[in-house]
């Protein structure tokens, strides 16, 4: 019975840490560390690097007219930026909407057969010139200066990607609506970015240095966790810069939501197979920030379930009871 109770608060407690005190513990190390000032922009605008901004589209004929032209418009030296689309075997006018867009700065590349979003990356980071790529969805929108933003960082030799701060908004009335869920995760992602663990980027816009991009593994489900990641593996930071912000329209439905969520948690355990070293207590914060952020919660309704039969079980105590109760 011993062991019983101590499988029930353990898997209680699992949880209760993840989402409640790592937090906590999180603002708390932040608070400590303090923050650092963002670097200076170059002030010759010849400094500014090349920048290769990528998107890899598939049936994306209502949104890729506007990304182009919004990705264009960018306050960003127009002789340091090309835009490439990869179009993963579209049976829709993806690539012809994209070509529609007369600028010598785009190049679009459209493949006959549909073979999954890392491969189309692969062979447009192939192509790139830019020494700095930018990453994003057809359906997320750069602020004007979000490149900016972002590329201000590599001054610094040892960082080695970017993630900016995507913000939902409604498709009818254009207002913001980043609900709870949301802003608790850029919370986390505020207070890890500051203690130098951020854990991956955010596919809607984040960057990264050429020199570090390793081609994905074609089954790979979340690649713009895996890129990041990798930022780690490499021995390099990954900053957040919550002032680099991109928009998207939140989810159409609550089906369209869960879908994403499922494919989220089938690419997270599948991560793992390339990340676990960044689990090993050597690499300090980020292990910590890895197995409470992500592991932890990943593993949280195996750990509720065991919670609820463990108490099932013991039901005739009055706290494991009560326990019970408020599970139901």
């Amino acid at each position: 019975m011993t062991v019983m109770k101590l499988l029930s608060l353990s898997s209680f407690g699992l949880v209760v840490y993840c989402y409640v005190m790592y937090p906590l513990l999180l603002a708390v190390s932040a608070r400590w560390r303090g923050r650092s000032s963002a670097p200076a922009y170059p002030s010759d605008p010849a400094e500014w690097p090349f920048v290769s901004m990528i998107v890899s589209a598939y049936n994306e004929e209502r949104t890729i007219q506007h990304w182009v032209r919004n990705s264009l418009r960018l306050d960003y030296p127009a002789d340091k930026l090309e835009i490439i689309v990869g179009c993963d075997g579209c049976h829709d006018a993806t690539g012809e909407m994209a070509r529609s867009v007369a600028d010598p700065r785009l190049n679009v590349l459209e493949f006959s057969e549909r073979r999954g979003k890392p491969s189309v990356l692969n062979d447009c980071v192939a192509i790139a010139t830019g020494v700095i790529l930018a990453f994003s969805d057809a359906n997320a929108f750069y602020e004007p200066d979000a490149i900016k933003k972002m590329v201000r960082h590599y001054t610094r030799r040892h960082v080695g990607g970017v993630v900016g701060e995507l913000k939902l908004r409604d498709p009818d009335s254009g207002a913001n609506v980043d609900g709870l869920y949301w802003k608790y995760e850029n919370f986390l992602k505020r207070h890890e970015g500051q203690i130098g663990a951020l854990l991956g980027a955010n596919g809607a816009i984040y960057s990264l240095r050429k020199d570090l991009w390793q081609p994905l593994p074609y089954q790979t489900i979340v690649d713009d966790f895996v890129v990041g990641m990798r930022v780690h593996l490499a021995g390099r930071d990954l900053v957040f810069e919550p002032e680099a912000a991109a928009h998207e329209d939140s989810a159409p439905s609550m089906s369209a939501e869960f879908q994403r969520r499922t494919r989220l948690a089938a690419g997270a355990f599948q991560s793992l197979q390339w990340l676990a070293p960044l689990l090993h207590p050597l690499h300090g914060k980020i292990a910590w920030a890895f197995w409470s952020h992500k592991v932890l919660r990943w593993c949280a309704p195996l750990f509720l379930a065991t919670g609820y039969l463990t108490c099932a079980m013991m039901a005739s105590d009055p706290m494991f009871g009560c326990l019970l109760v408020l599970q139901r």
